[in-house]
């Protein structure tokens, strides 16, 4: 087994195609063929499972292939520590953020350590708490920036954002700076699977006030737009709430409703000098203003 091999099966996972791994690997169709079929002969299993859908993990292929990233990041970690021996600060950064918090967070941090650090490479992944959640145990990623609660990871508070209920403004709360959460519970809800589930249900429960979900929507776009239609009203974050339709107000609640945001990795203690640098930078840039534990 080589780390040829290794590698390219993991980007035959990450792509789904032969085709598509070779030439980001500047190998041709035939090389990539007999690479894969000579890793199968050797650890005597199927791993790939070829039709006319493409390329798809066995089973076996996709515990594995988690191990094959866990190889690489080992891989990684030695040619840092040979370039830390030089003086010099190289490696890759496989981070993953929900919308709203890749936008807020990732371009300073990125511009703070690409001035500093021009040798190391991001790779960024955009996706859902759930997508986050999943590509940290796959190994896909190495750092999220997540919404509790939290998997079987080491977390860091980052960011504790106040949550909004966001209303028409022709709706009859609309007059008050502070809506009571007991009062919404008559109103249809819209609830936004961007991660807020969890803060929602906490704040219900402590004003002991009935949630009356209506609609379920995947986005933030979806849930102003639906607010826009008086269809019911979502309780968003104030990261999400910059820039806000004509038509919409938001205003706070009684009991105050907040969404903490923080940094995930597998191990501290075993992420790389890269992603330690990481995680030391976004502190300084954004060090949390008081006691998110």
């Amino acid at each position: 087994m080589t780390y040829t091999q290794i590698k390219l099966f993991v980007k035959i996972a990450e792509t789904g195609s032969f085709t598509k791994a070779g030439l980001e690997l500047n190998m041709t169709q035939p090389a990539v063929s007999r690479a894969i079929s000579s890793l199968e002969s050797e650890l005597d299993i199927p791993l790939l499972l070829r039709d006319h859908r493409g390329v798809q993990l066995t089973e076996a292929g996709k515990r594995i292939v988690v191990q094959f990233r866990e190889i690489l990041g080992t891989f990684a970690k030695v040619d840092q520590v040979i370039a830390d021996e030089k003086g010099l600060q190289v490696g890759t950064i496989r981070v993953g953020a929900f919308p709203v918090a890749a936008a807020h967070f990732l371009p300073r941090i990125i511009s703070v350590i690409a001035k500093q650090h021009p040798g190391i490479e991001f790779e960024l992944h955009e996706g859902s708490i759930d997508e986050l959640r999943n590509w940290l145990e796959t190994r896909v990623i190495d750092i999220a920036l997540l919404i509790p609660p939290d998997g079987d990871w080491e977390t860091i508070p980052l960011y504790r954002e106040k949550m909004f209920a966001v209303l028409r403004e022709d709706h009859p709360l609309s007059s008050l700076p502070i809506v009571p959460v007991k009062q919404l519970s008559t109103e249809p809800f819209i609830t936004c699977k961007a991660g807020y589930e969890p803060p929602i249900t906490d704040l219900f429960e402590r004003a002991r006030a009935h949630l009356q979900s209506k609609y379920i929507v995947q986005s933030v776009s979806m849930a102003l737009n639906m607010a826009e239609e008086g269809l019911g009203f979502p309780i968003l974050s104030e990261l999400a709430l910059k820039s806000l339709p004509t038509g919409l107000v938001k205003r706070e609640l009684e009991p105050n409703a907040y969404r903490d945001i923080r940094l995930a990795v597998p191990s501290i203690d075993e992420a790389s000098h890269a992603v330690k640098l990481f995680i030391r930078t976004t502190l300084d840039l954004f060090p949390p203003p008081y006691d998110m534990t």
